[in-house]
């Protein structure tokens, strides 16, 4: 990529620089898991080409400058589909050092690794629930659940989709008593109000999940299960900055996109760079 150069308009990619042993606010890192996922995926590429795109973006935002949080990349993951406690151990000693820490997908199978050391609330923002048998992308939530570190009353699923999962996990979902608000619960509710429920019943020490296939698939061609109808990028952005803003959230991950698939335009990769820097509004607003 070749782009000019203005010394008054600093990239968001300079930002982001690698890790150098100085205390971050910020820490991000990849886990380009795919082997598992249900769907053919390339997802494995992704998160060098988020942060390609982050070459795109400046560190104004509505909140001030981000230029003022000291953010650090602590590379990728090796073949993490047979490594999940490599990842587990970064996770969690990236979680413990930083103000947030925000993992790279990969497909969502990684939420489950990312996830697992802090046994506290979960909030996903996914068409599906994420509760089948076996280990897949289509299984995190469960293998969190069944490991036992969360409770699944401590869990909020945001964006459930109709049509997009079937009636046994739908059931399993409320018998477990998981709070599920849907997509079409979204239409009619402020972005502020549902993430204050959320917030309130995840508690401290929760992680996010975005699952970009929540969007609508004409702003993410390359998330292989995004339906039409989703939200919106712009809604899902906006999520990204509000749950930041809660010193509860300690991690995220952005997972479900196969940088191969993307539009010429890379809308679904550059929405993926854009959450990182969502968050880190958020973070700058605690």
């Amino acid at each position: 990529m070749s782009l000019k150069e203005d010394a008054n308009w600093p990239r968001a990619a300079a930002w982001l620089k690698p890790a150098d042993g100085a205390t971050a606010d910020i820490a991000v890192f990849g886990v380009p898991a795919n082997s598992t996922s249900i769907s053919v995926t390339g997802a494995d590429k992704t998160p060098g080409a988020i942060r390609g795109a982050l070459q795109r973006y400046s560190l104004q935002s509505s909140a001030g400058d981000l230029g003022v949080l000291i953010a650090r990349d602590f590379g990728d993951i090796e073949d993490p589909d047979r490594n999940e406690a490599a990842t587990s151990a970064l996770a969690e000693r990236l979680t413990n050092e930083a103000r947030l820490s925000v993992a790279l997908g990969g497909d969502n199978s990684i939420t489950f690794a990312v996830a697992r050391h802090l046994q506290g609330g979960l909030i996903t923002f996914d068409a599906h629930h994420d509760i089948r048998e076996g280990v897949s992308n289509g299984s995190p939530v469960r293998r969190l659940i069944d490991e036992g570190g969360f409770d699944p009353k401590r869990i909020v699923q945001i964006g459930i989709n109709d049509f997009s999962n079937s009636p046994e996990y739908s059931r399993r979902a409320k018998a477990l008593g998981i709070t599920v608000i849907t997509r079409e619960e979204l239409a009619s509710r402020s972005a502020e109000d549902v993430v204050a429920q959320a917030l309130e019943i995840a508690g401290p020490n929760t992680h996010v999940d975005f699952d970009v296939d929540v969007c609508d698939r004409a702003f993410v061609p390359a998330c292989p299960a995004s339906a039409p109808g989703g939200i919106s990028a712009f809604e899902l952005r906006n999520f990204a900055n509000l749950v930041a803003r809660s010193e509860n959230v300690r991690s995220i991950d952005i997972t479900e996109i196969d940088a191969a698939m993307d539009s010429p335009d890379q809308r679904t990769i550059r929405l993926g760079a854009l959450l990182i820097l969502e968050a880190a509004k958020g973070l700058l607003s605690r």
